[in-house]
């Protein structure tokens, strides 16, 4: 915990690792290369024993370089920051003190009464949901780490769980015709589900609000789904290309996996899963909650023509895949139960949006739905199912955020102090990726977070 001298001082900064007591979590904040990582920054770190469950021992973690406590208690107490997956519970904030930094998937804005205590315990606060979709921060946007492994086994489950085959097959008593499947939303989860649905073989196509998004789709193998008089509106003006989105990396790194040729046209473009694409996240502040997929506006027009689009394909469709997620909201509603009542006997439908409400009318959370013949899963937290490849990643991101955060002081020459070497933490809210990212500082709660805490407080208000 922080000294007399301040949070960062008399000491080495500290990093600490509990146990995640979210029931079914079973990823862990730092691997043991993340140890290794920040030890090369003489930053230290205390991990709780069994933190890293069945994947990553205690001996790892200590030939790492790591400390292991015998408790959670210990890592709270002795930490200065501290690395969750998951907010903290009022158990664990009761153990925060005055000065402690917590970094994790905070859900700051569908739960801004956690940051808000967060601020009361005198905690800086540090949410991976709201890393800013810049070029800067790619490495630290956990949110794509983990929308890739979704995509990724939202496709797997799917495959699991058809009567049929997705690739086509050729046997004695004839051949079978691949799966058709759609995926709703082309964000980095949907970008994943198409290239492992290809992979797979089946015959794929994608929607998305956006048509800009057309050409990661097709470059990719997939079908667009357009309609006829919107072909020429997807012909825009040759810009100079920016530098590439998470979205644009994927995709292309999933063509590589799949022997596709590279694309050298622009690939700008959010996706339905609320992304942002560099111009759009260095737009104007007021424009930024509406930017990005199914966050912005359309035209009633466009939402009719839209939802008959899919309502018409939808029909001939084994599988559908609905990915797409807007911070801080509910998930928009995608699917109509009509929609699934059109749907072939035996087909099915992985909606990785379960959590946040469903983009089907009929998800439920945590259950498989069956509606007519037709099977709606709501699958939640599908990256911890990937525990190994999604701490690794989360990790990762962890120690890009954290680096980011550590104070970058040069050595004063005519200063042999030893405290100088040491590494210490600096909050510039001048800085895009420090501003956005930290939810809680000083004993306030900030930015979006906290008009999301006072909304929330009108409405309770306006309900009495």
């Amino acid at each position: 915990m922080a000294s007399e001298d301040g949070p960062y001082h008399s000491r080495a900064l500290k990093v600490g690792v509990p146990k995640e007591t979210a029931e079914g979590e079973r990823r862990v904040a730092l691997v043991p290369e993340g140890v290794e990582k920040l030890g090369k920054q003489d930053i230290e770190v205390l991990v709780e024993s069994g933190a890293g469950r069945d994947f990553n021992l205690d001996e790892a973690y200590e030939e790492a370089g790591a400390t292991i406590a015998s408790d959670a208690a210990e890592v709270y107490k002795q930490a200065d920051v501290v690395l969750k997956i998951r907010v903290p519970s009022d158990e664990e904030i009761g153990q925060l003190g005055d000065g402690q930094v917590v970094i994790g998937f905070l859900e700051p804005l569908t739960e801004p009464e956690r940051i808000e205590k967060l601020a009361e315990a005198g905690a800086t606060a540090l949410a991976l949901e709201t890393v800013p979709r810049i070029a800067r921060a790619q490495s630290m946007d956990a949110l794509s780490s983990m929308g890739s492994i979704g995509g990724y086994k939202a496709a797997l489950l799917a495959a699991d769980s058809l009567g049929r085959y997705l690739p086509m097959m050729t046997t004695a008593a004839g051949t079978m015709k691949a799966g058709k499947v759609m995926v709703l939303g082309v964000g980095v989860a949907g970008l994943q589900a198409i290239a492992t649905m290809k992979r797979l073989g089946a015959d794929v196509e994608a929607f998305d609000i956006r048509p800009e998004v057309a050409d990661q789709v097709r470059s990719l193998g997939a079908t667009w789904i357009e309609a006829k008089d919107e072909e020429e509106e997807q012909e825009a003006e040759e810009e100079e290309p920016a530098e590439p989105s998470t979205g644009q990396k994927l995709a292309g790194g999933l063509r590589a996996l799949l022997g596709l040729p590279e694309r050298s046209s622009d690939e700008n473009g959010a996706s339905a899963s609320g992304e942002e694409s560099d111009e759009e996240a260095a737009g104007d502040e007021e424009d930024e909650e509406d930017t990005g997929g199914y966050a912005k506006e359309q035209s009633e027009e466009k939402q009719r023509r839209d939802q008959e689009l899919v309502s018409e394909r939808i029909t001939q469709m084994d599988v559908v895949l609905t990915t797409a997620l807007v911070p801080g909201r509910k998930a928009p509603t995608l699917v109509t139960e009509e929609m699934v009542s059109s749907m072939k006997p035996g087909s099915l439908i992985v909606d990785l949006a379960a959590e946040s409400g469903g983009n089907c009318e009929l998800t439920e959370a945590g259950e498989i739905v069956d509606h007519e013949q037709v099977k709606i899963h709501g699958p939640t937290d599908v990256a911890s199912t990937l525990p190994i490849h999604a701490s690794a990643l989360l990790s990762r991101n962890m120690v890009n955020l954290l680096t980011h955060l550590v104070k970058d002081k040069d050595k004063d020459e005519d200063d042999d102090s030893d405290d100088d070497d040491e590494p210490e933490l600096e909050f510039d809210f001048e800085d895009q990726i420090t501003d956005e990212t930290c939810v809680a500082h000083d004993g306030e709660v900030r930015g979006r977070t906290r008009e999301a805490l006072d909304q929330k407080s009108d409405k309770e208000t306006e309900a009495q």
